[in-house]
């Protein structure tokens, strides 16, 4: 039974990822045909495409109880990005990061952290015997994610951002891959919330680790492909403009969307999470002052993806 359960992870992870392609496809195919910029539909389509994993694993898990995984999902996934993801293309070619992406990105990225500790910390500042991510921290991420999206518009019509590639398919193709995606989104993240909590249960593990571990790196191969490749083709801005605003979606848009739809009680113990995502990100914007700047140097890339083990095995060990 418990094989039955990994494997049905793993179909999940696959379905979940080749349905946001599909999705993503049809979609701006459709948006080109109808005339529509490639411009927003790098801002819209591709953009809201690449985080619907972890999108659609967080709403069934909210709505299913699972909220544990939901929130583990998503801090989980934001220290990946940047110990795992970016130490495996920072170790295959030293990193160049633009001036924008280290003074305003990486920033807001930093903000978006912030912002979440303090949500997340209601027993903390109002002395309450407990803490929620309620639908009013809901709405006020979505409104720091409205900003988000204002300021990539900006500094792409300004010429500072690659527009989207969009491939011209007939409309029949582009309908049947977003019904597909749509439902290759919907089964794929159904089964993985339900994998993940039974491989958590009978291993003895907490939802937390599971969420945090698996369901992060799981729900991040679509970033973990895109950083690997740009810097295997030596498009680091690409590599790292992938990572710092997946992880601003990832706590503006999808926590944002997350709570509103039922608000999600935060445990204390994920308070370490947190504070390595602040750790992360805080260091990813340090270092583009050390040695050469505004460049993830093979070293600190190596340096991320020891922090990202010692990590892992702090979660072990907490359980």
């Amino acid at each position: 039974m418990m094989i039955f359960n990994y494997l049905l992870l793993i179909v999940g992870f696959a379905l979940l990822i080749k349905g946001a392609n599909w999705l993503v496809e049809g979609s701006a195919s459709i948006a080109g045909r109808l005339g529509i910029s490639t411009l927003v539909i790098g801002l819209t389509i591709v953009a809201f495409g690449t985080s619907a994993p972890e999108l659609v694993v967080n709403v069934i898990a909210g709505y299913k109880g699972n909220v544990d995984i939901a929130i583990g999902n998503i801090l989980g996934s934001n220290i990946a990005n940047i110990f795992l993801i970016l130490g495996v293309a920072g170790v295959i070619y030293p990193l160049r990061v633009q001036k924008s992406t280290t003074y305003k990105e990486i920033p807001m990225a930093l903000l978006a952290a912030i912002v979440l500790a303090v949500m997340a910390n209601d027993a903390v500042f109002d002395s309450l015997g407990f803490s929620t991510l309620t639908r009013t921290d809901g709405i006020t991420l979505i409104g720091f994610f409205a900003i988000f999206l204002y300021y990539a518009y900006s500094i792409s019509k300004n010429g500072t951002d690659n527009e989207a590639e969009v491939k011209k398919l007939s409309a029949s193709k582009s309908a049947l891959m977003i019904i597909g995606g749509i439902a290759g989104l919907a089964l794929g993240g159904q089964w993985i919330v339900s994998s993940a909590s039974k491989i958590a249960a009978g291993l003895g593990a907490s939802e937390a680790l599971i969420g945090l571990t698996i369901v992060a790196v799981g729900t991040s191969l679509p970033e973990l492909a895109t950083s690997v490749s740009a810097a295997l083709k030596k498009h680091s801005d690409i590599a790292v403009g992938n990572i710092v605003g997946s992880n601003i979606f990832n706590i503006f848009w999808i926590l944002g969307i997350s709570s509103i739809i039922r608000p999600l009680p935060f445990t204390p113990a994920m308070n370490f999470d947190i504070a390595v995502v602040l750790l992360a990100t805080l260091m990813l914007f340090l270092l583009m002052f050390v040695g050469k700047k505004h460049i993830l140097q093979r070293y600190q890339a190596g340096i991320f993806l020891f922090l990202y083990v010692a990590y892992i095995a702090c979660l072990i060990i907490r359980g």
